[in-house]
């Protein structure tokens, strides 16, 4: 099987590959993992108490709807969310495509400053596809996933299985021009292109959640996600074939559009939108019902790492990019050389619902879209940031 990582946290494969994962999950879905002593093994999300927490304030929450591509995403102070140490320690397993990307920044930083641990979670971060983790997921093997809601998601859920999207990762800075760029041909201009029939060189195949992001900037210049042809490259040979030729646009990422900025000859056609997250956090049964207590502590110390490191232009901290660097090992220029991450873990309102309109156009959808309520879980992340929403 074809598997390639991105930098949304997915891992792209062939149509096939997510239509035979969905029927594993199908499969796993009447397992459920051991239930816990707490008293969240019996509470529903929507029945527990949800206190103020101190040092997250009316900052702490934006209203989902907000979809503004200058909305400032939530804060609360630095070191808060305050801890909450649970009654008796949990071992948890994360699944993340890589540890080296930088969208994978806030885990490697919670782990190694001993965020998770403050919680009472010994957490350890396990690179897997997500193909290969979802049926993990499940089965209750790995507690959490590190990725998206990609194709072979919405098509597990639609086959039965309890899965959700539970907190967001980023979103990008208005200076970065990751994502479509095209080569000019003659007469043409970045504000007048024709994609239609063009070939695309990606490592981001179909039922990616890139998807969404590139349909709207085909829309705006004479194409669709149905009007161009794929060509499936590897990481390093992206680039190399729009520069040869071998493809008439790709879809480049951190930092590899730095090579084509400013050129002659190339256009940046748009990105992933700015202010909408569009992978994070994915829980399975286990923390979703069985042990909710343990799924917001684990939140919750995300959500603090993000607080206290990762608030604001973290790459102004020439000490703090060097021990970025070195924790995701990563040559700390390139990791300079562009714009921050907005990290941010809340999720917007219709998102799953835009992304699988994208996946319907590429023909990797199984059955009808699902509701929202399907697919996303607020609840967890408002509850460790002490906010109650209105019933």
């Amino acid at each position: 099987m074809n598997k390639r990582t991105h930098a949304y946290g997915t891992v792209v494969t062939a149509v096939t590959a997510a239509a035979a994962t969905a029927a594993v999950l199908l499969a796993s879905a009447a397992c459920s993992s051991p239930s816990r002593s707490d008293s969240s093994s019996n509470a529903a999300a929507g029945q527990r108490t949800v206190r103020p927490v101190d040092g997250c304030g009316a900052k702490s929450w934006t209203d989902p709807k907000d979809l503004s591509p200058t909305r400032a995403p939530a804060r609360c102070l630095p070191g808060s969310p305050p801890p909450q140490p649970l009654s008796e320690p949990r071992k948890l397993t994360i699944a993340t495509g890589t540890l080296s990307a930088e969208y994978v920044a806030p885990l490697q930083v919670a782990l190694d400053k001993g965020e998770f641990k403050k919680e009472g979670l010994d957490v350890e971060l396990k690179v897997l596809p997500t193909p290969d983790a979802l049926p993990l997921l499940a089965k209750g093997d790995i507690d959490a996933l590190w990725a998206a809601p990609e194709a072979a998601v919405m098509n597990g859920i639609k086959g039965g299985f309890d899965i959700k999207w539970v907190a967001a990762n980023f979103s990008p800075d208005p200076r970065s021009k990751s994502g479509l760029w095209v080569r000019l041909k003659e007469g043409e201009s970045a504000s007048r292109v024709t994609m239609a029939g063009r070939r695309l060189g990606t490592m981001i195949g179909k039922g990616s959640v890139i998807a969404y992001p590139m349909e709207k900037a085909l829309e705006q210049h004479g194409g669709g996600l149905a009007d161009i042809q794929y060509q499936q490259l590897g990481s390093a040979d992206v680039l190399t074939a729009l520069q040869n030729g071998g493809v008439d646009s790709a879809w480049l990422l951190d930092p590899v559009w730095r090579k084509v900025d400013a050129r002659q000859g190339y256009a940046f056609l748009g990105g992933q939108p700015q202010g909408e997250p569009l992978g994070g956090m994915l829980y399975g049964r286990t923390l979703l019902q069985d042990d909710i207590d343990a799924g917001v502590a684990l939140l919750r110390a995300y959500i603090r790492t993000v607080n206290s490191y990762f608030a604001s232009d973290y790459k102004k901290n020439a000490t703090f990019v060097t021990y970025l660097s070195k924790l995701l090992k990563s040559d700390a220029s390139i990791l300079q050389s562009t714009p921050p991450l907005r990290m941010d873990w809340e999720i917007r309102s219709g998102t799953t619902t835009r992304l699988q309109s994208a996946y319907e156009a590429q023909g990797v959808a199984e059955g009808s879209p699902l509701p929202e309520s399907r697919t996303v879980n607020r609840a967890l992340y408002e509850e460790a940031v002490g906010h109650a929403p209105s019933r």
